[in-house]
């Protein structure tokens, strides 16, 4: 491949060069969709109490928090003349997710069902995370909206097949239970799992192996390892008295939480801040000693230090992943409960109710993938940032509407609200980022940047349950009121967010 610096103008590719290095998400969101369709249900048909739901997912987002930036540090400063940079991550990942995907439908007991969350989840961002730094790499800045829509497309084609492959399995195939003994996962069920680890595979090597990267050039090189100078924004003091006042407010809390004798999940948000908090602690420590080029300390002071537009934009992924969060987990338990009127998991009437959802998530799904194709003409024509404000409320108005429906099918127009609302999640954002971000620490800021989807989804796994059963009498149908409207409100949030390359246009037009 030609030589081109990573921190140079990147030649324009070509639609099928586009596709190919994009085609891996296709893969990614196979694993992804039967785990968002299917895991809750898989908890509660293992015997986990519907309560507690929340509190089993946050194996999910805890093992993102800790993954995602150790793989975008290290993927930065990763080089093969012939894997590349971030393909080595892309591979080892897909053998690992898919593992972990025939293993998850096979668990015997709800905590091995857990643990197997927790491993497939970090496999699939083990891949994942650098296929958003994949397109900062390869594409110029005026390609970037392209790629990540059609990221975006390859997400909403594979949650579509993946999402309904039980309904498919069952209604198509014939492949179905005339009795389920209590614990026993559906057979069409497991074989969507084999299905989905074949396809995590195969999608994810096909990028690997018909894609090929940018070699660093010797300047970027220095840039990105230890050769540049250290900038020191803020002494180390400083950063020990932010992780002091962090473990501080963890200890408050812990306190509260203690003496009200509140739901335990609670506590997990003073896992995250007292993380946090050790974190800046440890790092001001390693400072003292001048030991700033530690990767650790890299890491914290990065974080310390994010542009303006990805702290703006970090405010809009928190509530419109943490209305995600809730849809994901309580949709099953709120169309069973409130539609289908059951929450015995081996009825008919709860299983066809699960199966149904698996469907809406696929059709969700495939509105997205037409809706990512559309998004950049939009965009065009408006601005990202108030196509992503249409796009937030078409998706909060979505599960809103959730409440007043009594006849399934008409859930499908809810879900098209969602599904133009995910396409833009999955590439507005990620567009407005690229344009902010240096191209040595590409790999390390998105991994960063899902922080903010990682940590809302923690908060949703901490307080939804304890919301909806202490206000809403255990009425899950009200988790996806409160999605709705927090994705209405990070809609509005867009408004506040600086676009590096609207502002460019505009002065380039004046």
């Amino acid at each position: 491949m030609e030589k081109v610096s990573l921190s140079s103008e990147k030649p324009r590719l070509s639609f099928w060069q586009i596709w190919n290095m994009s085609f891996g998400f296709l893969g990614i969101q196979f694993g992804f969709a039967l785990q968002n369709a299917n895991t809750s249900r898989i908890f509660e048909t293992l015997g986990g109490d519907t309560k507690n739901l929340a509190f089993y997912w946050l194996a999910a987002p805890v093992t993102g928090l800790l993954v995602q930036p150790i793989i975008g540090y290290y993927s930065d400063r990763t080089w093969h003349p012939k894997w590349g940079r971030r393909r080595p991550f892309f591979a080892i990942g897909a053998i690992l997710a898919s593992i972990a995907l025939i293993i998850m439908p096979n668990s015997p007991a709800l905590w091995i069902a857990i643990g197997t969350l927790w491993i497939m989840d970090a496999s699939i961002n083990i891949s994942m995370e650098p296929f958003r730094a994949f397109v900062g790499d390869m594409l110029p800045p005026s390609q970037r909206t392209t790629g990540f829509a059609m990221q975006s497309f390859f997400i909403g084609v594979g949650a579509v097949v993946a999402s309904a492959l039980p309904w498919i399995f069952a209604n198509i195939f014939g492949i179905t239970d005339d009795v389920l003994a209590e614990g026993q996962i559906p057979t069409n069920v497991k074989w969507s799992f084999y299905v989905g680890a074949l396809a995590f595979f195969t999608a994810v090597m096909w990028t690997v192996f018909s894609t090929k990267e940018y070699p660093p050039d010797e300047e970027e090189h220095h840039e990105s390892h230890k050769d540049q100078p250290i900038v020191i924004r803020y002494s180390p003091n400083t950063y020990m008295t932010i992780g002091l006042v962090l473990l501080a407010i963890c200890a408050a809390l812990i306190i509260w939480f203690y003496t009200q004798d509140l739901e335990p999940q609670l506590y997990v948000l003073c896992g995250v801040l007292a993380l946090f908090g050790f974190a800046y602690f440890l790092a001001s420590l390693f400072m003292k000693k001048n030991r700033y080029r530690n990767g650790f300390v890299q890491i914290v002071r990065d974080f310390q230090n994010m542009p303006k537009t990805m702290i703006q934009l970090a405010f809009v992924q928190f509530f419109s992943w943490f209305a995600l969060f809730a849809m994901w987990i309580y949709t099953t338990s709120a169309v069973t409960s409130h539609i289908y009127l059951s929450t015995d998991t081996t009825s008919l009437a709860y299983n066809d109710g699960a199966d149904w959802v698996s469907l809406l998530f696929s059709g969700y799904n495939g509105v997205a993938a037409i809706a990512a194709l559309l998004l950049p003409y939009l965009a065009r024509y408006t601005s990202r940032r108030m196509t992503h404000l249409i796009a937030l409320s078409c998706g909060g108005a979505g599960l809103i509407s959730f409440y007043f429906i009594t006849d399934p099918n008409w859930l499908i127009l809810s879900m098209v609200g969602v599904g133009i609302a995910w396409a833009s999640i999955l590439s507005i954002p990620y567009a407005m980022l690229s344009s902010s971000l240096p191209a040595q620490k590409m790999g390390y800021y998105m991994g960063i940047f899902n922080f903010f989807i990682v940590i809302p989804q923690i908060v949703a796994a901490s307080i939804l349950g304890f919301l909806v059963s202490t206000f809403f009498n255990s009425e899950f149908i009200y988790a996806l009121i409160i999605g709705g409207g927090s994705m209405i409100f990070a809609g509005l949030l867009c408004l506040i967010v600086k676009d590096k390359d609207e502002v460019l246009m505009k002065e380039n037009a004046a």
